[in-house]
């Protein structure tokens, strides 16, 4: 009998999400609006530590709605983390702005504060500063964010965290998402916990988070009749799916845990191969490791990360390559883009090399061990130069 499918991150339900979905069925809250909203977007921001949050149909809708209160315009620019997926740049295009892209740094995979600095430095020389700078906290690690914080305050740029794969993740005991001026938070059905389809803004700036309310509900004018004086969007999450995201907050620091053992447990066994290396934990963090992750050295392990991939598939097992950097997508291939350091794309580089492991958290150790075996295997015959595939 073949194996049964192993998938990349799929969604992990409790159980209790149907008693949340009964109560909006019950009492007829099915639309964008009802208590499930009010009291998950409490429940998230106090386990954040916010003072506010909105719940949005999606991450990007968050990111969207973070650049409209910012008042991004035609015209403008906007500096954005490289290494990620494009949901992060495509609300700056939705504005008619331009995105810049800033490389990676070795130690985080994310942002880096070198090319962030000659971005920002170049900007303020010509007077081209931008209107904000969106920095993603990759696979669920955080970025250099008091490095980052710094040359934002400097440049009084405001900062947009793309929080999306990192709720639970902390920066020296502070929750991602809560740095900068807005943070985003995103439920789709892959991430730590889900809500379907879904995400967040949160921020301390309560006015700012009103208007964000306004603009994802159509922008209404306060009158008896229907009146708009402003473009909105239909964002609102429904009272449904908020019910879900309860469902699920209530387990977030389980899932963390659980998706932390199994990068140890992948660690344990894996760590050993030549050429492979861990994406690596900062100092004075602690990363949710929605997704575990490696690149491949090719050149000391004989192994390529698509032959790997290749391998996993025909066992029924779901692997992926790290994010390709959006300054090499078509999409954008005039935008502009700083380097970590001369004649050094890290994130072109982590591209090439990373792979991505299934890391749910309802992974059963037998899967586990599947998937672990598969690594192994691949790395023994390349050593024995036998055919991989």
């Amino acid at each position: 009998m073949k194996n049964s499918r192993i998938f990349l991150s799929p969604p992990h339900m409790t159980g209790n999400e149907q008693h949340y979905i009964e109560e909006a069925f019950k009492s007829n809250w099915i639309a964008p609006v009802g208590p499930n909203i009010d009291a998950f977007e409490k429940e998230i921001a106090e386990y954040v530590g916010a003072k506010g949050a909105v719940a949005v149909s999606s991450g990007t809708a968050a990111i969207h709605l973070a650049l409209s209160l910012l008042n991004v315009q035609r015209g403008d620019r906007v500096f954005c983390t490289s290494l990620t997926f494009v949901a992060t740049a495509n609300p700056i295009v939705y504005q008619g702005a331009e995105p810049v892209f800033i490389d990676s740094e070795p130690e985080s995979w994310n942002m880096s504060p070198i090319a962030l600095e000659k971005a920002l430095s170049e900007a303020y020389r010509k007077r081209q500063l931008p209107k904000a700078v969106i920095l993603v906290h990759l696979y669920g690690q955080s970025a250099k964010i008091d490095q980052i914080q710094a040359l934002c305050d400097l440049y009084k740029v405001p900062l947009v965290e793309d929080a999306a794969e990192s709720l639970g993740s902390l920066y020296k005991g502070q929750h991602t998402g809560t740095f900068g001026e807005f943070g985003i938070y995103s439920f789709n059905g892959n991430k730590i916990i889900t809500t379907s389809g879904g995400g967040m803004l949160v921020s301390n700036n309560l006015e700012a988070l009103e208007r964000a309310k306004f603009l994802a509900a159509q922008a209404r004018d306060k009158a008896l009749h229907y009146q708009h004086s402003t473009t909105g969007f239909n964002y609102r999450m429904s009272n449904i799916l908020a019910g879900v995201g309860r469902a699920q907050l209530e387990v977030i620091d389980q899932r963390v845990e659980a998706r932390r053992r199994l990068y140890e447990r992948y660690k344990r066994k894996l760590t050993m191969l030549t050429g492979l290396q861990f994406m690596p934990e900062l100092q004075d963090t602690t990363t949710n490791r929605w997704l575990t992750v490696f690149t491949l050295d090719s050149e000391h392990s004989n192994v390529l990360p698509e032959q790997l991939i290749m391998k996993m598939s025909s066992q029924n097992i779901e692997a992926r390559p790290v994010w390709k950097p959006l300054h090499l997508q078509p999409l954008f291939r005039d935008c502009q883009y700083f380097s970590h350091r001369p004649h050094e794309d890290i994130s072109k580089e982590l591209f090439l090399t990373g792979i991505c492991l299934p890391s749910g958290s309802n992974l059963t150790d037998l899967e586990q061990n599947r998937v672990i075996a598969c690594v192994q295997d691949v790395f023994e015959k390349a050593v024995n130069k036998e055919g991989i595939i």
